[in-house]
């Protein structure tokens, strides 16, 4: 005779299988669309960048993975790496202290430059300098401005005023800059970093115009 047959009389046993059922559904719906914004994020990258040689990485289970992209020697930009992390959609418990703490998924883009950018500039949206956003080494050392870009407030730092030319006049010819919240471009490291919010279908729309640009600001 099963040991436990008691329980099943009671009502929080009911609840417990119930939500049991709950969590382990929540669990392969929240893989399945962490896998497909994945996927749609970095087939984007590739599409975007046309390595010569690329290699992904999972990072922690079903949180996040890295991406390490080579263009052709060629190419103004040495390598590119991205990472991306997600909310725990398949922690339904979780889930909502993530989605208060993190608030959205996160794709952080380092471009590797051969040269140099003329000087140092930020773009930095509003919201996310304020949440969590990253600190600017440099800061004391640069002028800022706000400016508007599309819907939303950003700050723009500038080393001097080419750069900050060069960055207005990026920013006015395209009106929106979708899910992008942060361009960075730092001469000392050789290096320019961009932050995303990735969505599925969404990152090459928003990844192309920067990856076009950025070769044009360098020394």
């Amino acid at each position: 005779m099963f040991e436990y047959a008691h329980l099943a009389g009671e009502p929080l046993f009911y609840l417990f299988i119930a939500l049991s059922f709950l969590l382990g559904a929540g669990y392969f719906w929240g893989k399945r669309i962490n896998d497909r914004i994945f996927r749609s994020a970095f087939s984007d990258l590739v599409a975007v960048v046309k390595p010569v040689d690329q290699t992904f990485t999972n990072i922690g289970g079903l949180i996040g993975y890295h991406a390490t992209l080579r263009p052709p020697k060629s190419a103004p930009v040495e390598r590119v790496d991205a990472t991306i992390t997600f909310l725990p959609r398949h922690a339904w418990l979780w889930m909502p202290v993530s989605k208060l703490i993190r608030k959205y998924d996160r794709l952080f883009i380092t471009i590797h430059l051969r040269r140099a950018p003329i000087a140092e500039g930020h773009l930095i949206e509003k919201g996310y300098a304020r949440f969590r956003g990253p600190k600017i080494t440099n800061v004391d050392r640069l002028q800022s401005e706000a400016v508007r870009w599309g819907n939303l407030d950003f700050i723009l730092y500038f080393g001097n005023e080419t750069i900050r030319q060069r960055l207005r006049n990026f920013v006015n010819k395209q009106p929106d800059p979708g899910l992008v919240r942060h361009i960075a471009l730092v001469p000392e490291q050789q290096r320019s970093f961009i932050f995303m919010i990735p969505k599925t279908g969404t990152v090459a729309a928003a990844l192309a115009p920067i990856y076009r640009w950025i070769p044009t600001i360098l020394k």
